[in-house]
């Protein structure tokens, strides 16, 4: 890949940066079209956890899914419905910059969460960059990357365990890379 195209992936994720995005991640009770969110976390630019929590989605969580992230029925069976926490969640997104790995997948999940509570979906106010896209760009792989691989290219010491306020850590950490690296 040509140094001037990773320089002006530097330069686009150094803009970003400069406009103190928050980032956000999801887990899930698949990837299935009728799949829900199980747990969310937004994480602002300086890297401080602004919410982080177990949601109680209207299907169990099948027992292939709980394996990937650990998230059991039991753990979400006291959290707070998509009904109870999305108010949170909207006041949090609404008119930010938010940073997410493999977006389409996150801005999905909120879609249908939003369905399987009954939940009209309206055009956000927040606007999403996709991470996972730039890391590739930046990286000169020719296909995308799992967040994982991405932060052990960085040397990023920190895990992918699946479950959201790691990831979402891992991904601004990621991001933060890309932003502040010599072009």
């Amino acid at each position: 890949m040509p140094s001037s195209f990773r320089n002006s992936v530097i330069q686009r994720a150094r803009e970003i940066w400069d406009a103190r995005p928050i980032f956000m991640d999801t887990e899930t009770t698949g990837l299935h079209n009728s799949a829900e969110i199980v747990e969310i976390c937004l994480i602002d630019h300086a890297g401080e956890v602004l919410l982080d929590a177990l949601v109680r989605p209207r299907r169990p969580i099948p027992l292939d899914t709980m394996r990937i992230h650990g998230i059991t029925n039991e753990m979400v069976a006291q959290s707070p419905t998509w009904l109870q926490i999305w108010p949170q969640v909207e006041e949090l997104l609404r008119n930010r910059l938010v940073g997410m790995y493999n977006a389409e997948f996150d801005q999905r999940m909120l879609q249908q969460s939003h369905l399987a509570n009954g939940l009209p979906w309206r055009t956000p106010t927040w606007q999403v960059f996709d991470i996972m896209k730039m890391y590739t760009d930046f990286s000169g792989a020719w296909k995308w990357q799992k967040l994982e691989d991405a932060g052990r290219q960085c040397r990023i010491p920190l895990p992918n365990s699946h479950r959201a306020k790691d990831d979402t850590l891992l991904t601004r950490a990621l991001f933060e890379h890309m932003a502040t690296s010599l072009p």
